[in-house]
């Protein structure tokens, strides 16, 4: 954190480089200390428009933001970005209607476990057997290609589980 003492040295530096720093650091810093400190067992939520409804499946459009996305300073800086991502829920609320505006929401358990199947595993997978063949005295360029592609029975096989994977990864609508 910047303590006072900091924040008055920035001042006799630079007015402009303190007022930048105590305007967008600071309450930078505060932010990212929130979030790592909140509880990770309560639910992710997400704002959406019910875009497609067929029995029980209801597809809702979300609009997914960076995390730059909502800084301050987004407008003049290349790397916001903004997405529309479609998110399939299995309900049996009949109330709901297409251009409704509905929340979505998901546990951090099932978050945690989408990052562990989707980014954990093969992360694993491609660092280990890049590794292993190192160890074993390959070239570079064969533990690469050996590490891509133990990744392709990886994806296969979560292909294959998709369904059971899609009930224990599950997102519900809030009322």
């Amino acid at each position: 954190m910047i303590s006072a003492n900091d924040y008055d040295y920035f001042l006799k530096i630079n007015d402009n480089s303190a007022r930048i720093i105590h305007k967008f650091v600071v309450p930078l810093q505060s932010k990212v200390k929130f979030a790592i400190e909140k509880d990770m067992n309560q639910k992710i939520t997400h704002a959406g428009v019910v875009d497609s409804i067929d029995g029980r499946h209801i597809k809702v459009r979300i609009v997914q933001q960076a995390a730059c996305a909502s800084c301050k300073v987004a407008a003049h800086c290349n790397a916001s970005e903004a997405k529309e991502k479609l998110i399939d829920v299995y309900t049996n609320d009949n109330t709901l209607r297409i251009g409704q505006e509905v929340t979505v929401s998901t546990s951090g358990k099932a978050v945690r476990h989408a990052i562990l199947l989707g980014f954990g595993i093969p992360l694993l997978l491609l660092t280990g057997t890049i590794i292993a063949a190192k160890v074993k005295g390959s070239a570079d360029d064969t533990a690469a290609l050996l590490a891509i592609g133990l990744l392709i029975p990886y994806y296969i096989s979560i292909w294959t589980f998709r369904e059971k994977i899609a009930k224990g990864i599950s997102f519900q609508i809030e009322n």
